[in-house]
């Protein structure tokens, strides 16, 4: 039978690139992590996200699970399987933008939106205990407690993109061409 081999291959390249980019994400939040919502890791997902495309999918996984290796498998981790794969996906979808200031707006966003879309896990928890209403009451006042800690987290995401981008971004590409390691 004749036809196109379906099989996904991976390389030891990919496996030591997944595990590179797993541990920056990992080392620089725990670098940041005596800093209240300050953290690298919604740039460092989409400055991968933009090089390497559907090779993040492994790296945010495995992220994800260190996480909840480490601290618990809590409520919390729950939010980081959906809150980081999104930060992914809206990348890949977003990917042909090259504005330094795109970059920076969509990284503040994320960590202005941060609580919002945690206390989404919210509202099926407190659903189970008492109905709909009593899930978006829990949901609702978890936001606006935090709403502080959303602000420094938003300002120090468009910060730090708009101060990291252009450079990190010319590193990547020079080291990445050099590589051959680009989806």
């Amino acid at each position: 039978m004749t036809g196109q081999n379906n099989r996904v291959s991976v390389t030891i390249q990919d496996i030591t690139m997944t595990g590179m980019m797993v541990a920056v994400i990992e080392v620089s939040k725990i670098a940041l992590s005596f800093l209240p919502n300050v953290e690298l890791v919604t740039f460092w997902i989409i400055l991968f996200t933009l090089f390497f495309g559907n090779k993040m999918v492994p790296v945010v996984f495995l992220f994800i699970i260190i996480e909840g290796s480490l601290y618990g498998f809590g409520l919390w981790w729950f939010m980081y399987a959906y809150i980081w794969p999104l930060v992914a996906l809206v990348t890949w979808l977003t990917r042909k933008q090259k504005s330094r200031w795109y970059w920076s707006f969509l990284s503040g966003m994320f960590g202005l939106l941060f609580g919002a879309l945690c206390s989404l896990s919210y509202i099926l928890t407190g659903w189970s205990d008492g109905g709909i209403m009593h899930g978006l009451r829990i949901a609702f006042a978890w936001w606006i407690a935090g709403l502080p800690f959303d602000l420094i987290h938003g300002a120090s995401n468009f910060i730090l993109m708009t101060a990291l981008y252009e450079p990190v971004y010319k590193i990547m590409r020079r080291v990445t061409l050099w590589g051959g390691w680009v989806s």
